[in-house]
Parts: structure tokens; C-alpha cells; sequence
């Protein structure tokens, strides 16, 4: 879009806009007049524009129709090593720490030697070693110091694979269902996983039961102590759905600009369930009918600019 075009579109805006907030004041004077005289009016008129107007304000135009309507819960968890291939590490007898051959983000194989222990009863030294591929994620040991089994030496995690534990709270847990698909984020990156369990008790000082979502790892994209959020992917068959972005508000009531041999008439709808983009109509539209599905805002505004008109 040229700068002239945007420019000029831009001044369409704001004109509308200031036309709508006009005719509002004025039928807001209207409505104070009828009340006291008695009198009542019918302001439904459509709304004509040229397909040239439609194009310069950005208005687009879709077919009402079914559609699965996600309700769009969102969660919000952390990233977690896989408990099923984590390995707490710690001396078979107590002794001195002679030579410590491994540290924190070193990745080792099954059988490395991670340090050597000489004995207090035999003083003959033993090593430790991993029985886990993985990553060193906590070293508690130095050379010289005194340990025993009370003390985990190291820490070894394989994160080909990580847990991403995910707070419910209870007015979510009916839309919670283990084998959901969960779509988790944290800046850039995405995964698709499923919930693979729901903890059968709620934490008392949080109020949330855990969901746990095991996601594939390689890059080691995920790493432990990530904050992440949620989305559960839980789609619901409607008959008539329609976008979020068309619904305006006019005189406390959802409505749709509908189009029709006179232009767009603004109809009042009744919504159902509301979904990240889409929304459910349980009344008012039919299934076919065309609709204004972007920036009807300026269709508001038109419709108030004529109200305006027709008064005075």
C-alpha cells in the first residue's frame, strides 16, 4: 500500500469514527426525547457502501456456515525434566572425593565415570558412574570434601524428551481431558503434544491440579525451567459460526451486518460458544447468509452517521 493510499484510507477512518461518535451524542439526545415524549422509533437501516468503499476501508465480506468452535483454554506451566529417564546419582559408601570428572551441561554416555570416591572403611577407591545417557543438570560434589548416600552427588536427565507441567484451575478442569491435544509456546517456539495425565487431587494453596504434556526434545529447544503457555485444543462442532471480529455492539445487543438487496443490515445475533477466532450463532443468522467479518466498526459508524441524518 502506497503512502497517498494509506493516507487517504486512514482519513476515511477517522472520519467515520467522528461521525459515529456525532450521530451517538445525538441519539443519545433522541432517546432522552422519546422517553419523555412517549414516542418510539425503529433505527434499524441498512448501511450502503460501493464495492470501491468496501475495498478503501479494509471491509471484508464471509459466508456464515458450521465450523468447529475451540474454547480456547488457556494454561499456564513450566518445563520439567522427564522423571522417567532422570537419575539421581549418589556414593555407594561414604569417603573422600578424590577426582571429579564431570560438571554441569556435560553430556555423558551410560558407563562414563563422573568421579572417584575413596572409602572410609576400605580406603579403596570406587567410581561413579552413570548408567543413563543424558545431561548433567546438578553437580554437589568438589574434590577433597566428605560425602555419603544422604547426598546426591549428581544429577543425570535425558532431555530428548522433557514434562511440560501445566496449571488447571478448577473452573477448567471440566474442559481438561487427558489425550487432549495442547498446543505449548514460549516466545518463538511451538509444540503440539497430548496431556498424558491429570494429577487426582488440587494443591490447597494454589488451587490448581497439574497436566502433564511429555514433549519430543532433540534440539533440546525445551529447556528445564522454561515458562510456557498453553492452549487446549478441544474443537466443537457448531452449525453457524461466524468471526469474533464481527460482532458490534448497538443498543446493548450483539449484532452482525448482514448483507442484503438494501446494503448491510445490522441483525441482531445470539452467540453460544466462543472460540479463539470464531463464535457460535444460536440465533439470528442462518447457515449461507453473507456477512461483514472485518472492521464492521466502520459499518457502526456509517449506520450512526445516517441515524443522525434521518433525525434531523
Amino acid at each position: 500500500m502506497t503512502a497517498a493510499l494509506f493516507l487517504a484510507r486512514a482519513l476515511l477512518v477517522a472520519a467515520l469514527v467522528s461521525r459515529w461518535a456525532f450521530a451517538e451524542e445525538e441519539r443519545s439526545h433522541q432517546d432522552h426525547s422519546d422517553s419523555e415524549g412517549g414516542e418510539d422509533h425503529d433505527d434499524d437501516h441498512a448501511v450502503r457502501l460501493t464495492a470501491a468503499q468496501l475495498a478503501a476501508f479494509g471491509v471484508t465480506v464471509a459466508t456464515a456456515g458450521p465450523a468447529k468452535i475451540d474454547h480456547g483454554v488457556e494454561l499456564l506451566g513450566e518445563v520439567r525434566p522427564n522423571g522417567d529417564t532422570l537419575a539421581h546419582i549418589v556414593p555407594r559408601f561414604p569417603g573422600i572425593v578424590r577426582q571429579v570428572r564431570a560438571t554441569v551441561g556435560d553430556d555423558v554416555r551410560a558407563g562414563d565415570v563422573l568421579a572417584t570416591v575413596e572409602s572410609n572403611e576400605s580406603l579403596a577407591p570406587y567410581e561413579l558412574k552413570t548408567q543413563l545417557d543424558g545431561t548433567v543438570i546438578e553437580r554437589n560434589i568438589t574434590r577433597g570434601e566428605s560425602v555419603d548416600r544422604e547426598k546426591q552427588a549428581f544429577v543425570i536427565a535425558d532431555l530428548s524428551s522433557v514434562w511440560v507441567d501445566l496449571a488447571v484451575y478448577q473452573k477448567d478442569l471440566d474442559h481438561v481431558r487427558v489425550s487432549q491435544s495442547v498446543l505449548v509456546s514460549s516466545g518463538s517456539a511451538e509444540a503440539e503434544g497430548r496431556i498424558s495425565y491429570i494429577a487426582p487431587v488440587v494443591d490447597e494453596p494454589t488451587r490448581t491440579a497439574i497436566a502433564r504434556v511429555v514433549l519430543p526434545n532433540a534440539e533440546h529447544t525445551w529447556r528445564p525451567g522454561l515458562f510456557v503457555t498453553a492452549r487446549v485444543l478441544d474443537p466443537i462442532p457448531a452449525g453457524v459460526a461466524i468471526e469474533r471480529s464481527a460482532i458490534q455492539t448497538i443498543e446493548g445487543r450483539a449484532t452482525v451486518f448482514v448483507e442484503s438487496g438494501e446494503g448491510f443490515e445490522p441483525r441482531p445475533v445470539t452467540l453460544g460458544r466462543t472460540g479463539e477466532t470464531l463464535v457460535e450463532v444460536l440465533d439470528g443468522l442462518g447457515s449461507g447468509a453473507r456477512y461483514v467479518a472485518t472492521n464492521s466498526f466502520l459499518l457502526k459508524a456509517e449506520l450512526g452517521k445516517g441515524e443522525a441524518e434521518h433525525e434531523h
